[in-house]
C-alpha cells in the first residue's frame, strides 16, 4: 500500500476491523514518515457486464440503479433502508445466476419486481418509462394487474 503523503511503497497494518457493511478497514503507518491513514477494503465481485437494447455493453453500474429506482421514488414514504435493501437482493440474483452478461430486459424487470414490491406508485412509475407504453390501455392494464 503507498502512503497518500510521501508515497512510500512501504506501509505496517497498526489495526484491523471487519465491518458488518462487508468491508474491513486498516489503520495503517507509513515507515518512512510515519504518518496514520485508513483504508477501506472490500471484496471485488464480477458483476455481469449490461446489453443495452441497441447490443452496446456497459458495466454495470449499481449507482445508476440506484439514481433511478430514486427517480421513481421521488416524494414517497420509502427509507433508503428498504431502496439499499433492493439494491442487495437485485445484486444478489445477478451474482447468483451464471450468466457473464445480462440484458437490460432482465435488469429491468428485477428492478420492476422491487419496486412492486416496496411502492406500488413507484412501480407504475417505473414501468411507465421502462415499458414505453404506446396507449392508455397498456397504461390501465398495468394497473389493473396490481
Amino acid at each position: 500500500m503507498r502512503c497518500p503523503y510521501c508515497s512510500h511503497e512501504e506501509t505496517q497494518v497498526a489495526e484491523t476491523r471487519d465491518s458488518d457493511e462487508g468491508f474491513t478497514r486498516r489503520r495503517r503507518r507509513c515507515l518512512k514518515c510515519d504518518r496514520r491513514f485508513t483504508t477501506y477494503e472490500r471484496p471485488e465481485v464480477a458483476m455481469p457486464t449490461v446489453v443495452k437494447r441497441d447490443g452496446g455493453r456497459v458495466e454495470f453500474d449499481a449507482a445508476k440503479l440506484r439514481s433511478s429506482m430514486m427517480l421513481a421514488l421521488r416524494k414517497r414514504p420509502v427509507s433508503i433502508e428498504q431502496v439499499d435493501s433492493a439494491l442487495e437482493r437485485i445484486q444478489e440474483k445477478l451474482l447468483s445466476g451464471t450468466l457473464r452478461e445480462v440484458p437490460t430486459t432482465r435488469l429491468g424487470e428485477l428492478v420492476m419486481r422491487e419496486l412492486k414490491r416496496i411502492d406500488k406508485v413507484a412501480y407504475v412509475r417505473f414501468a411507465s418509462v421502462y415499458r414505453s407504453f404506446e396507449d392508455v390501455d397498456e397504461f390501465r392494464q398495468l394497473i389493473r394487474d396490481i
